[in-house]
């Protein structure tokens, strides 16, 4: 197998995602263990890759997605040229990040003919080597659908879990400092009530019920995370509780955010992308899903488990208003804190399984 020294991985997708493609990341390292791995991110994802056992250095590209600036993509693709690398591999079907490779003049620039949909695309032309993605990608975990593009390039035929940025000193300080605002109780219950849109969000009423039964069964503090955006809904949800819940939302970095989890007894969250980074810490978590498919956005942990009604719609795509069965969806909705409340009750009265991320 030809050896590449100088490695460029375009990874300008969703903060989960990225934490996805860290597994294909390490897969790279062990196929190319001198080389040096830089990773192209978005800025908002920067920290989960940024002081990353498997990777060297991070490119961050600041753009509006819908926002085509000519200059902007030069002046990227001529720092990313002057880095001089022998390979490029892309974990998304974009144009920008081809292009960006094209125009850096990597010599070999490998993706991957499907990866988020089916959908042929001319992107393909820019790159070298085009690998094909076989299997269904609804029914894949997308981590291995990452993995897929790295084994394909290279014949690897092994398989790996994401990894996360180490967590600093700092980060746990801040996370401590997080928990001590809590009222002392023997066990610390993080929920994240918000997803990215609303077929991701489970209702306000269910989080209530669920913390009840919590509450009444266990001696538990309540604590809701997420970012900046998800502060006012977040209020809205601890206002509703019949026992004190903290926001922390937008009060934690990503490496903070982790090391807040890792530190928890349990979470319980909609599909978003801190899932993945809790997954990374071990900590028991519950993933309730809506719309998107647990087969395919299973958190990878031993410790992670998920709940989905099986809708025979579902997976689907449909804006909120497009939704059969609003005002209530039958995915969220059909998805009971009675059902919730029975896997949270396994996973507190569980031994916590031990955590390695080097586990495959």
């Amino acid at each position: 197998m030809k050896q590449y020294q100088n490695i460029l991985v375009n990874a300008l997708v969703n903060l989960g995602d990225v934490v996805l493609t860290t597994s294909a990341v390490a897969l790279l390292r062990q196929a190319y263990p001198g080389a040096k791995i830089t990773m192209l991110v978005k800025p908002v994802c920067r920290e989960a890759v940024e002081n990353n056992p498997v990777v060297d250095q991070v490119l961050v590209f600041g753009y509006q997605a819908k926002k085509k600036s000519l200059k902007d993509m030069l002046i990227m693709a001529e720092r990313i040229r002057q880095c001089h690398f022998d390979l490029s591999i892309s974990f998304d079907r974009k144009l920008r990040p081809a292009l960006l490779a094209w125009l850096a003049r990597i010599p070999v620039r490998v993706g991957p003919d499907r990866v988020f949909d089916d959908k042929a695309s001319r992107v393909t032309w820019l790159y070298t080597d085009v690998i094909h993605i076989t299997h269904d990608l609804e029914t894949t975990l997308q981590a291995e659908t990452y993995q897929s593009i790295v084994r394909g390039f290279t014949g690897l035929k092994l398989h790996a879990r994401p990894v996360f940025a180490r967590i600093s000193q700092e980060a746990e300080l801040s996370a401590a400092a997080l928990l001590s605002q809590l009222p002392q109780h023997k066990k610390n219950i993080a929920l994240c009530v918000k997803g990215t849109f609303a077929l991701k969000t489970w209702p306000k009423e269910y989080f209530v019920e669920l913390v009840d039964r919590l509450s009444a069964a266990y001696d538990a503090a309540f604590f809701i995370v997420g970012g900046p955006a998800d502060r006012a809904y977040a209020s809205e949800v601890s206002s509703a509780m019949h026992v004190p819940v903290a926001n922390f939302c937008g009060e934690t970095s990503l490496t903070s955010l982790a090391a807040l989890l890792g530190k928890s007894d349990l979470l319980v969250t909609v599909d978003t992308g801190g899932a993945h980074i809790a997954a990374a810490t071990g900590v028991p978590m519950l993933t309730i899903y809506g719309c998107t498919s647990p087969e395919r956005w299973h958190p990878i942990s031993s410790n992670a488990r998920v709940l989905t009604s099986h809708e025979s719609c579902c997976p689907c795509k449909c804006r909120e208003h497009e939704c059969p069965s609003q005002p209530k969806p039958d995915c969220l909705y059909h998805v009971t804190p009675a059902q919730a409340f029975d896997v949270c009750q396994e996973l507190l009265d569980a031994e916590r399984l031990i955590y390695a991320q080097a586990e495959t």
